[in-house]
């Protein structure tokens, strides 16, 4: 049940993405693109993230934080990519800045999300 709450909760911030930040689109049909993709980016999340993490560990601490905005629109960038040339999903990522912004807003709406689903009483 987690799995399907966290799977929603990305899905929906990445659909508050493509309606605020421009540059970040979905052609197709655009519930299961954002379905798809809300898949993808939570696997690229849990995979290639924490090691990107792990070896810019100098650049984070030297900018108290910040390069994780830098590696959140990577990861972002890296699953549209995916879903676009691996798996003929149309969401579209126009460039770093798109990428950054939306990454900032799945973060926010995702941080909201989950503290309105979370389980801990």
């Amino acid at each position: 049940m987690r799995l399907i709450i966290r799977w929603f909760i990305i899905a929906v911030s990445l659909v508050f993405a493509v309606l605020i930040v421009p540059g970040i689109r979905v052609e197709g049909n655009a519930w299961l693109v954002v379905a798809v993709m809300a898949i993808v980016l939570g696997l690229v999340n849990a995979t290639i993230k924490p090691i990107l993490t792990f070896l810019s560990c100098a650049f984070i601490i030297l900018t108290m934080g910040l390069f994780l905005l830098v590696i959140n629109a990577f990861t972002l960038w890296l699953a549209s990519w995916i879903s676009q040339e691996l798996l003929n999903v149309g969401f579209i990522v126009d460039g770093f800045f798109p990428a950054l912004f939306g990454s900032i807003i799945i973060s926010i709406v995702s941080f909201i999300l989950n503290l309105v689903f979370s389980d801990k009483s």
